[in-house]
């Protein structure tokens, strides 16, 4: 704990509210809510027992800062904001943000259809779905276009002439062409509302259309739409099998259930709609959500992505202030059960969670040896204390000295950072000379550290690994001296033995399964990968650039106008002598055009 902290946490108010902590290179790694700020925040910092993440979350915490709020409902629809804005990396409820798709029918239109979504709006239309149990969102509409002539198309039927004819899917029989006047707003409004009536479970009506269809097409010996239909009917089928059987079929009901293990836990969510088992959600979370408050903030987390059910079922208790949260995105009750069914889905979600958190334990587990693990094994080979939040590694790529590029890859918590990843195009030196071109490399990389203008530039790394023996870390640590950064750690990695090079000259061979390095590995791999790609593009730009060259009259300024105005080759070499003459002259745009004319025959 540093002094500024220290300081900080003697200042701390006992009002309800939500804290931000930073990193070194002042980047929100984690944020979250208290009911009191400084019972909360200072719990992170006392000598009680805490879980190993927590000790690696505050092993990184150089500073914070809090937002008093009015109440705890207000701590915890802002926390939820900030979450969604900042994307911490210690925040992992919900980070993805996955947008699952729905199916949504607007009634207030005069001739509704219905639409496959992913962004909920509270637009007072109504909203259906998750499908995930084997049955998607996609096979959903595909049954109800086949049992029902529901329109297709998304034209204004308002601004269609009165002449307007029908298109193919009403010759098919597969619309009622509301677009040509062949329904009456009450005829096509009572087929919307079976399929409403469908959609909030009851499936008999539905099942006989789609039989009576399969029947008529195998009569007229039509057996491929008999089969069409009779594909239908086994999707319906499946969503039969999931009815639970004594529950009422106008409940709507999300049922959370949850299962903590040491070092994590997990958080399952079956969707009940019209009485059936729809979707069954499975969601790995830190073991610090085994309270009320952490739980709650999954749920509002949830809530905010989602429609809102007309019940929510939990197998655990809930603070009191989520019902106040939940009120700002609609109306829905709370309810945790002490027998009867919705105790058996509650028990059925427990179960869920349970068999998630014994299967992805195991998996996090090893995914934390190979990330953060691997990191701190890292730090300690070399000498380092603590872990490595932040790894670069660089690489020169060019074929005779042309074209000469360099690559800055970054792994964060010993993940791919892909976002961070930066190209250089090397500009000084003259010919194939890695060392050279390694030192330019990193030269302007300190140099856009020193700046703080670019995102991944201004974050100062905990370790910089170049690919290459003694010669190129010697070139790198001379640049990082000149910039005043020679306390950054530094290393080499050896192509030959994979043997990491310290500055020094020392050589340290990790053993070949060690995780320390796999993880060098890949993050040298990725480097290569990422500077041969770039490598390539600039050589096929540079090929392409040639041929246009090759044209009397046309040279780098030239090539310049006419990529600024067409932005591609191929736009260049499909351009009409007309188009091409709006850049260059009557001549150059003659000659241009008849090129790849020729080259096309």
């Amino acid at each position: 704990m540093n002094d500024k902290i220290r300081l900080k946490l003697q200042e701390l108010p006992t009002d309800p509210g939500v804290y931000i902590m930073r990193d070194a290179s002042d980047t929100v790694i984690y944020v979250g809510k208290a009911r009191n700020l400084k019972n909360r925040v200072r719990s992170y910092f006392n000598s009680s027992v805490k879980t190993e993440k927590t000790l690696v979350l505050v092993s990184k915490i150089e500073d914070f800062d809090y937002i008093i709020t009015k109440s705890e409902v207000d701590a915890l629809v802002l926390e939820n904001t900030l979450i969604k804005k900042h994307k911490p990396q210690y925040n992992i409820l919900l980070k993805d943000d996955k947008l699952y798709p729905f199916l949504r029918i607007d009634l207030k239109e005069e001739y509704p259809n219905v639409k496959v979504i992913r962004r909920l709006k509270a637009d007072g239309a109504k909203y259906f779905g998750p499908y995930m149990i084997g049955i998607t969102t996609r096979d959903m509409l595909d049954l109800l276009h086949t049992a029902f002539p529901l329109r297709w198309c998304d034209n204004d039927l308002k601004k269609l002439p009165k002449s307007h004819r029908p298109c193919l899917y009403y010759q098919m029989g597969k619309c009622l062409a509301p677009c040509s006047g062949m329904v009456t707003k009450e005829e096509y409004g009572e087929m919307i509302n079976k399929i409403v009536s469908f959609l909030q479970g009851d499936d008999k009506e539905i099942a006989a259309i789609l039989n009576k269809k399969m029947l008529d097409a195998s009569e007229r010996l039509d057996f491929e739409n008999a089969l069409e239909y009779k594909k239908r009917l086994a999707t319906l089928e499946k969503m039969v099998r999931s009815q639970v059987v004594a529950l009422p079929k106008d409940f709507n009901l999300d049922v959370f259930g949850v299962a903590f293990g040491d070092k994590s836990g997990a958080i399952a969510v079956l969707t009940v709609r019209g009485g059936k088992v729809i979707a069954a959600e499975k969601f790995a979370v830190p073991v610090t959500l085994d309270d009320k408050g952490g739980v709650s903030d999954f749920i509002y987390q949830y809530y905010s992505t989602r429609p809102l059910a007309d019940e929510a079922v939990c197998s655990f208790e809930v603070e009191d202030a989520l019902l106040d949260a939940l009120a700002t995105l609609g109306k829905t009750a709370i309810t945790i059960p002490k027998q009867g069914v919705r105790k058996q889905l509650a028990d059925m979600a427990d179960m869920n969670a349970a068999e998630f958190l014994s299967r992805s334990e195991e998996i996090v587990t090893r995914k934390d040896k190979m990330t953060l693990g691997a990191a701190a094994q890292l730090a300690q080979a070399i000498g380092l204390k603590g872990t490595l939040g932040r790894i670069e590694c660089y690489d020169i790529s060019n074929i005779s000295g042309t074209d000469k590029v360099s690559s800055m890859v970054v792994f964060e918590g010993g993940e791919k950072a892909a976002k961070m990843y930066r190209r250089f195009k090397i500009k000084t030196v003259q010919g194939a000379n890695d060392f050279a071109s390694m030192k330019e490399t990193i030269d302007r990389r300190l140099k856009r550290l020193k700046e703080g203008t670019d995102e991944s530039f201004s974050r100062r790394p905990d370790l910089m690994v170049i690919d290459g023996g003694i010669g190129q870390v010697g070139y790198a640590v001379q640049a990082m001296q000149e910039n005043g950064y020679g306390d950054i750690p530094v290393i080499g990695l050896a192509k030959r033995e994979e043997t990491i090079v310290l500055p020094t000259g020392e050589e340290i061979s990790l053993q070949k399964d060690s995780f320390a390095l796999r993880l060098l590995q890949r993050i040298r791999d990725e480097a290569h990968r990422f500077a041969i790609t770039f490598h390539r593009k600039l050589r096929f730009q540079r090929t392409l650039d040639s041929k246009l060259k090759e044209v009397k009259g046309v040279g780098d300024q030239t090539v310049k106008k006419l990529y600024a105005h067409f932005k591609s080759f191929d736009a260049i070499k499909g351009a009409t002598k007309e188009e091409l003459e709006e850049v260059v002259s009557k001549s150059v745009a003659e000659a241009l055009y008849n090129k790849f004319r020729e080259e096309e025959q």
